[in-house]
């Protein structure tokens, strides 16, 4: 099964697909938002052309594990997104997952710009490999 997984930003959304075997988080290119129509159709397009069974939605939780306003937002578009497609979209916790791909890339060594750039797609393979791992450990 193919699981996508998204990075839900107010400006872009970082972008992650497994292997077809659900072993392994690749990084697709990271879509720059405009609107939600416009975002959910290029979304359908990934899903279609993709062969996506399932898509994971970061989930921002408060440290405390609480939901808030980010976390409403997310569910939201989840919902959209889950009607728009005709596929399962499941909200997982994304807390760390951008402070972790903060530090991989300033542990890389490469510059600040391309930093920027790669941030939002790091932190989707995260939060999807997050959760392959999650579903090889419960099986």
């Amino acid at each position: 099964m193919r699981i996508l997984a998204l990075d839900l930003g107010k400006r872009r959304i970082g972008l992650a697909i497994s292997d077809e075997l659900g072993i392994t988080a690749q990084g697709l290119p990271t879509l720059q938002r405009k609107n939600n129509r416009t975002d959910l159709a290029a979304l359908s397009r990934i899903v279609r052309d993709k062969g996506v069974q399932r898509i994971l939605l970061g989930n921002p939780l408060h440290m405390s594990g609480d939901a808030g306003t980010q976390s409403d937002l997310a569910r939201e578009f989840g919902d959209m997104l889950g009607r728009h497609t005709g596929q399962e979209v499941k909200l997982w916790d994304e807390r760390l997952t951008t402070v972790e791909a903060s530090r991989v890339l300033r542990s890389s060594g490469i510059g600040i710009e391309k930093r920027a750039r790669a941030i939002d797609q790091l932190s989707a393979v995260i939060l999807l490999q997050s959760y392959l791992d999650y579903l090889a450990g419960s099986s």
